[in-house]
């Protein structure tokens, strides 16, 4: 993998996990406060690497492909 595809893919990622950890943490992060740091990473990670894999990261990459010129579409009909 090229250094350009290592990079995009880590940008896609990160337009992934930044929210989700956010409004995961502004949900759930007052109640998760009483655990210990090593039980809340737990508890994070069991829910959004599952997220990021299968809901985030595919939805990242469909908005790509829709939004990209190589897909077919003319501008007008992107809407």
């Amino acid at each position: 993998m090229s250094p350009k595809m290592k990079l995009f893919a880590a940008l896609k990622i990160w337009v992934v996990i930044y929210p989700s950890i956010t409004l995961f943490l502004y949900a759930f992060g007052e109640a998760l406060s009483v655990l210990p740091l090593y039980q809340r990473t737990f508890v994070l990670t069991f829910l959004l690497v599952p997220w990021m894999i299968f809901v985030g990261v595919p939805f990242v990459d469909r908005v790509i492909r829709l939004l990209s010129p190589g897909n077919g579409m003319k501008m007008s009909e992107r809407k």
